[in-house]
């Protein structure tokens, strides 16, 4: 049985949030009508949205937002609701107090992403400066929060009905900007290394660094034994990004044509899925990223489905039209490096809509929730963790967890997070 909803026009907007809301969140199939005999005539599931009710039917009012063009600078008055927070208020014959289908349009978009605000050093849309962060609702994926509200009204009206399941998801994230810490780099870069080392009176690492390049010991940073033997123990799939770009500044990677970094992004493959790491220089420059694109398809003879930025630095719309452009599919940068929490409100995969071209992209959005680096030298990490992972269990999401190939390289500032991550794995799956 589909969902008929009533609008007064519709709108790319109208059909993007109520697809995202209805169906990847609810799991409700829906239909659109503007012809009001049709919807009275109705028999099933059916709400109206619109500015004033037809009837006495299941109405929510609608805000101007999903009827307009372009982005202007709208007035957003936050206001606490039930367990949660919410914007955009409705008036007293609606049937929910908050048009939450302007409100998630509103985060979805990242349409405050689009109105001047200050870059962080590396010209990234930083924490602070969203309305999640200054509210106090960025730890919590509020647009499947309010989706379970409007679930709740909808098996009040119709209660024969019976909403499909979804379940929890744990989907790992494994960057790897570089794979090993001292084993092929070529002799340049183990000699440059070094006498860094010895300027810095850094003995420790040129210990390390000898026992590693004699075989006495293995890189700290080849961590993919572990990790390949970790998640195919508890049934997880994870992806991982591997870097192929040019070195430079930025990027310190493994040479691209290097056999034994190729042999190891391949036995990776052969267990889970693998994507590419974005460059930093490929982030404004689509030539590079097509490049990149073609280094990591010549290694698997087919095309590049996944992608994550360097840095995690997104500007929008540029890197996103970039890589739907180059018909890559999916993208995991959405998320923010300084602060946990859901940059776009959601913990749901959602599809980029660009605000210019006012429509939906096929490029498909996995948010992540936390970073390792946020958590790094904090004494409650898990327990902070483990209470967004609650908060996404609730509303039966994909939790999307960021951590490195170094992360269990056991280096001093990662002592213990090899502990860590197993109790957030056993937590999550139990």
């Amino acid at each position: 049985m589909k969902l008929l909803i009533y609008t007064h026009k519709i709108t790319p907007r109208v059909k993007y949030v109520f697809k995202h809301i209805c169906t990847r969140v609810l799991g409700v199939q829906i239909e659109f009508t503007s012809v009001v005999e049709e919807f009275i005539a109705h028999q099933g599931l059916k709400i109206s949205y619109t500015k004033q009710p037809l009837g006495n039917e299941l109405f929510i009012q609608s805000h101007y937002l999903l009827f307009e063009d372009g982005v202007s600078d709208i007035e957003i008055l936050i206001k606490n609701w039930s367990n949660t927070k919410c914007f955009f208020p409705c008036g007293s014959r609606s049937s929910l107090p908050f048009d939450i289908f302007a409100a998630s349009f509103y985060l979805l978009s990242r349409y405050e992403e689009y109105l001047p605000y200050v870059a962080d050093d590396f010209g990234r849309f930083p924490p602070e400066e969203s309305i999640a962060y200054k509210y106090h609702f960025l730890k919590s994926p509020v647009v499947d929060v309010w989706a379970y509200e409007f679930k709740a009204i909808l098996q009040e009206q119709f209660t024969n009905y019976e909403f499909p399941i979804k379940e929890f998801e744990l989907k790992p994230i494994i960057d790897v900007p570089v794979a090993y810490k001292y084993l092929h780099k070529g002799i340049v870069r183990a000699i440059g290394g070094t006498l860094k080392d010895l300027v810095g009176f850094n003995f420790t690492e040129i210990y390390d660094r000898f026992l590693v390049l004699f075989k006495l010991r293995k890189d700290p940073y080849d961590t993919f034994k572990w990790l390949v033997n970790n998640h195919k123990k508890r049934q997880l799939k994870p992806v991982f990004f591997f870097l192929l770009g040019d070195y430079t500044v930025y990027d310190k990677s493994i040479n691209y044509q290097n056999k034994h970094f190729v042999s190891l992004i391949k036995s990776v493959a052969d267990y889970f899925e693998v994507g590419l790491k974005g460059s930093y220089l490929a982030l404004d420059d689509k030539e590079v990223l097509k490049e990149e694109k073609q280094r990591f398809e010549a290694i698997f003879n087919k095309p590049l489905m996944h992608t994550k930025n360097s840095f995690s630095k997104l500007k929008l719309p540029l890197v996103y039209r970039n890589l739907i452009d180059l018909e890559i599919t999916s993208d995991y940068t959405m998320g923010y490096v300084s602060e946990a929490g859901f940059r776009a409100g959601t913990c749901t995969p959602f599809y980029f809509y660009d605000l210019d071209y006012e429509m939906q992209t096929p490029l498909k959005i996995n948010s992540f929730c936390v970073l390792d680096y946020v958590f790094r030298k904090k004494i409650n990490a898990s327990a902070e963790i483990k209470s967004l992972i609650d908060a996404v269990k609730k509303v039966n999401g994909t939790f999307n967890l960021v951590v490195h190939n170094y992360t269990f390289s056991e280096d001093d500032q990662w002592k213990g997070w090899k502990k860590t991550y197993i109790e957030l794995l056993d937590y999550s799956t139990k």
